[in-house]
């Protein structure tokens, strides 16, 4: 077991700002669903009021959308480095997740596939099926060490005895495909984090206390959590001009529709739709590649969302700053 976050070593990050533009996405999302079974008070999904003002569709993404993604990423010149099976809701309420993992683990134009679970729906058949689908890692978020605090902050009652031995019993399932779990320092009291890190540190690969930050535009936590000192993995805050997600990232909500960024959690910067053109068309549109342009050129304020996006400073471990003007060269 090693106390490591899940990214990167931000002190041993490829330096984007010397490779970008793409010809290929480094990281696509899929959102197997925008629905979730929890009303955290961090998470905008679980807002269901302000959900439906968005309009914004609230499901499960259909095996046919999901046939046509992976197809299109086959369109790509070289592989892309990771799919991540996630983004509004819980991926595994979608009954299909473990077919939607194998699929995506026929092609080679897929070189790693992940998940984010809040845990919750895990059995030992589903652990099975997950283990059979040999995803590659599999992050829990764990949001309560006990029953009360679980309830606090999700609003969802749970049996917290059968809810550690699931996840426990993952772990122990799993042979090829690293668990990685982690909680938010800031929800958990300190007996509770001691009580998570006996709990889970023999049993997973990767543990770590993330911290709780401002991750979505025009969304405030409404409850009390101690101040923003540090970002969400412990990196120093640091305020970004320019944001590198939508240089190496491409983000499929549940219903097809493709959006520049994860934190478009409004839908309010879509760039394009699977269902009627190609991601490789998506990738090196005029939509995006507007919306990159505008924020090299320091025009980010042009788009709502992002200037009022908190995550340029909290969540971030890039900065393409200082590499604007060579990329914007290139895009030229």
């Amino acid at each position: 077991m090693k106390i490591k976050p899940r990214t990167v070593d931000p002190n041993n990050r490829e330096n984007l700002g010397e490779v970008l533009p793409l010809m290929t996405p480094y990281v696509v999302m899929v959102d197997p669903s925008s629905a979730c079974n929890l009303r955290c008070l961090f998470c905008p999904t679980g807002d269901i009021p302000r959900i439906k003002e968005t309009g914004r569709y609230q499901g499960l993404m259909s095996i046919e959308t999901y046939e046509k993604i992976i197809q299109q990423i086959d369109g790509f010149s070289a592989p892309i480095r990771v799919l991540r099976l996630y983004k509004e809701g819980e991926p595994l309420l979608n009954k299909e997740f473990p077919r939607f993992v194998r699929l995506a683990k026929q092609t080679a134009k897929i070189l790693r596939v992940d998940t984010t679970t809040n845990g919750l729906p895990l059995t030992p058949s589903l652990n099975q099926d997950l283990v059979d689908s040999k995803i590659d890692q599999i992050n829990i978020s764990v949001n309560g060490m006990t029953e009360e605090t679980f309830y606090r902050l999700t609003k969802r009652r749970v049996n917290i005895k059968t809810y550690i031995a699931n996840i426990i019993d993952l772990c122990k399932r799993s042979e090829e495909s690293e668990i990685y779990i982690k909680a938010i320092h800031e929800n958990l009291p300190p007996a509770e984090r001691e009580m998570f890190f006996d709990v889970f540190s023999s049993h997973a690969d990767r543990i770590f206390l993330e911290h709780l930050q401002p991750n979505w535009p025009d969304f405030e936590f409404d409850y009390d959590h101690e101040d923003y000192t540090v970002g969400h993995y412990g990196q120093p805050l640091e305020q970004r001009s320019v944001c590198p997600y939508i240089f190496y990232m491409m983000v499929i909500n549940a219903d097809g529709s493709v959006s520049a960024c994860v934190q478009d959690w409004q839908h309010e910067l879509v760039v394009g739709d699977v269902r009627e053109e190609s991601l490789t068309e998506i990738w090196s549109g005029a939509i995006l590649e507007q919306l990159q342009t505008d924020h090299l050129n320091l025009r980010k304020d042009n788009y709502r969302s992002c200037q009022v996006c908190p995550v340029l400073r909290h969540g971030t471990l890039d900065n393409i700053d200082d590499s604007r003007k060579k990329i914007l060269l290139k895009l030229a």
